[in-house]
């Protein structure tokens, strides 16, 4: 059958780039890779330090604006959100009623839209950890970028619905797949960064 050899030679033409590719894995960098800018590091470990105390690990605030922008500040995304620590217009409105010392700079200036990403998680961890009373404190960081990621509301409603279902609420751990695909993936990818399990 001479269609069938023309056949074969199409499959093998599509199938062997793919199956090369296959033992080949994508690199992923952690946050000590030099493929990251470090322009921005002194921001981040200054507003770690004010809004989470100076005994906190700033790089994980870092790895948070690689998870949002890669750490480019011109980025919008669909939803309007802007720069490194992706935040809405909406929420930055809001955010600086709350602290007039945000209120200096502007969303698209890095050093202040990473000030605003940063006390936005520590609203948000303050919630979680008024609310969750035995988890570690890293949980709680966890459910704090759970909820800049997905909202407050929507990671709430997943502890509810996993503690009415399994009568377990502690934090992250048991309620990761209970929240959207998306969430659990950025969760997930702040944590590969800090080198902890993926």
């Amino acid at each position: 059958m001479p269609g069938g050899s023309k056949l074969t030679a199409l499959v093998l033409v599509v199938l062997i780039p793919g199956i090369a590719l296959a033992g080949v894995s994508r690199k992923r960098h952690d946050i000590n890779s030099e493929v990251w800018t470090t322009k921005y590091d002194t921001h981040f470990r200054k507003y770690s330090k004010r809004y989470f105390g100076p005994g906190f690990d700033w790089r994980w605030f870092k790895s948070q604006g690689i998870a949002e922008s890669g750490l480019r500040n011109k980025v919008r995304s669909s939803m309007g959100a802007v720069g490194v620590m992706q935040i809405l217009p909406s929420t930055y409105a809001d955010i600086h009623k709350k602290s007039p010392y945000l209120s200096a700079g502007t969303l698209k200036d890095p050093r202040w839209n990473i000030a605003t990403g940063i006390f936005y998680d520590r609203i948000l961890y303050k919630r979680w950890l008024k609310r969750l009373e035995r988890t570690t404190p890293e949980s709680n960081l966890y459910m704090a970028f759970a909820s800049y990621n997905a909202g407050h509301s929507k990671i709430s409603r997943a502890l509810k619905k996993t503690k009415k279902q399994t009568g377990k609420a502690g934090g992250w751990e048991d309620i990761k797949y209970r929240v959207p695909s998306q969430t659990r993936h950025y969760v997930s990818r702040i944590k590969f960064l800090m080198g902890k399990d993926y």
